[in-house]
């Protein structure tokens, strides 16, 4: 079994509980994402990445709030989460 099956079992399992946390992690890390994008000024290059990571954060919560299937809130879930992550360590590293 993949890490990746494992952990949506787990997601699954526990489905409402899990979108609660996702919800707060996914916000909470696209607030600092946003933080550490602004912090480094408000170019053109900044809003973009500013944009993604907006999007990022709010595709994982309009995937619940529309009721898509349990793996597509996952993936989102997931993508959101990477993003965010890449996004906020290139932005801290500069």
């Amino acid at each position: 079994m993949s890490t990746y099956n494992k952990y949506f079992q787990r997601f699954e399992a526990s489905f409402f509980a899990s979108i609660t946390m996702g919800v707060l992690v996914s916000s909470i890390m696209g607030g600092i994402a946003a933080m550490a994008v602004l912090m480094n000024g408000t170019s053109p290059f900044q809003m973009m990445q500013l944009f993604f990571v907006v999007v990022a954060a709010i595709g994982f919560n309009g995937s619940i709030l529309s009721q898509q299937s349990p793996r597509t809130i996952y993936n989102f879930l997931i993508a959101s989460l990477t993003l965010t992550t890449i996004v906020t360590t290139i932005n801290f590293a500069l």
